[in-house]
C-alpha cells in the first residue's frame, strides 16, 4: 500500500476510501491506483460494508494521471517506467502494444471493474475533476458535488480524443459531448447536475456530511436487494451498447497514442505547462 496516500476506514456499514496525495491535486500514480483497486475489492468483499464512498482530501478531487514535470521529464519518466519492476514480466513494453496492455488494466479496466462492484458507489467530488479523475467518479453509481467542483477531459490537447474510459456521450448526451470534448471546456457542478452527470450540488463544507447522509440511507436497505437494483440498471445500459461501446472507444483513443509515438516518439503530444493551468482556475 502506499504510505498515507490511500487511507480506508468502515463507518457504520459505509467503507470509506480516501484520496490523500493533496499536496499534488490527488493526481494518480500507478501503484496509488494499484493500492485504490485493492481497496475497493477489499470493500466489496467485507460482507459488513454495504456502501462504498470514494472521497479526497485537499482542494481537488484528482488532478487525474500523474503526468507532472516538463515534456522532456514526462519522456524520460515514461522510458523508466516501462523499464521498470512495476510492469509484470509477461508484459510487453514497447511500442503502442506496451501502452495498450499498460492502460487496459489500470485505466478502462480498472474502472470497468469500479463499475460492476455488486454494491452501491458514491464519489465526493470537490475542486477540479480533471482528465483520469473522472476514471474515478464516473464508474461510482452516485456523484455528489461540491459547489465549487469543475469537470473537464483537456485531452484533446494531448492530440487524443478523450480520456480512456469513454463516459462523456453517456454522462451528458452526445451533443454536450462532443461539445466538451471539442472544446476542452470545464462543466460546473451546476452544469453538471442540469446534465445528469451529478445527483447533487452541496455546499463545499457540506460535501462530507451530505456523502455520508446518503451513504447510511442506502446502507439501510437489503444488500441483495441493493445489489439487484444495481445490476438491473447496468445491465439496461450494457444492453444498450454502454460495455461494447467503451472498449470501442478505448481502441480509438489508442490511435491517439499511436499517431504520437509515430509523430514525435512518444505516447502523447502536450503542453503540461497549459494543462497545469487548469488547476489554478
Amino acid at each position: 500500500m502506499t504510505d498515507d496516500l490511500l487511507l480506508y476506514e468502515v463507518v457504520d456499514r459505509v467503507g470509506v476510501i480516501t484520496l490523500n496525495r493533496a499536496a499534488k491535486a490527488n493526481a494518480q500514480t500507478p501503484q496509488m491506483l494499484d493500492d485504490l483497486d485493492a481497496l475497493f475489492m477489499a470493500a466489496a468483499a467485507d460482507r459488513n460494508v454495504r456502501v462504498i464512498v470514494l472521497q479526497a482530501n485537499g482542494k481537488h478531487f484528482s488532478a487525474g494521471h500523474d503526468i507532472s514535470g516538463s515534456t522532456e521529464q514526462a519522456r524520460s519518466a515514461q522510458a523508466a517506467a516501462t523499464a521498470s519492476d512495476e510492469f509484470p514480466s509477461d508484459y510487453s513494453v514497447s511500442g503502442l502494444e506496451g501502452i495498450y496492455e499498460w492502460e487496459t488494466k489500470r485505466y478502462i479496466g480498472y474502472a470497468r471493474k469500479w463499475r460492476d462492484i455488486r454494491k452501491p458507489t458514491i464519489a465526493a467530488v470537490q475542486g477540479q475533476c480533471i482528465a483520469g479523475g473522472l476514471l474515478l467518479c464516473w464508474p461510482c453509481d452516485l456523484i455528489i458535488a461540491a459547489d465549487n467542483a469543475k469537470f473537464s477531459d483537456p485531452v484533446v490537447r494531448m492530440g487524443i480524443g478523450g480520456v480512456e474510459y469513454h463516459g462523456h456521450t453517456w454522462e451528458v448526451g452526445a451533443r454536450k459531448a462532443k461539445e466538451w470534448l471539442f472544446t476542452a471546456k470545464t462543466f460546473t457542478a451546476d452544469e453538471a447536475e442540469r446534465y445528469g452527470m451529478v445527483n447533487r450540488v452541496v455546499p463545499v463544507d457540506e460535501l462530507r456530511s451530505a456523502t455520508m447522509e446518503l451513504a447510511h440511507q442506502i446502507a439501510q436497505m437489503h444488500p441483495f436487494a441493493l445489489a439487484q437494483a444495481k445490476r438491473a440498471v447496468n445491465q439496461t445500459q450494457d444492453v444498450q451498447g454502454f460495455y461494447a461501446a467503451l472498449q470501442s472507444v478505448f481502441d480509438i483513443h489508442q490511435t491517439g497514442h499511436g499517431n504520437s509515438l509515430v509523430v514525435n516518439g512518444y505516447p502523447i503530444l502536450v503542453d503540461l505547462d497549459q494543462m497545469k493551468q487548469s488547476l489554478k482556475s
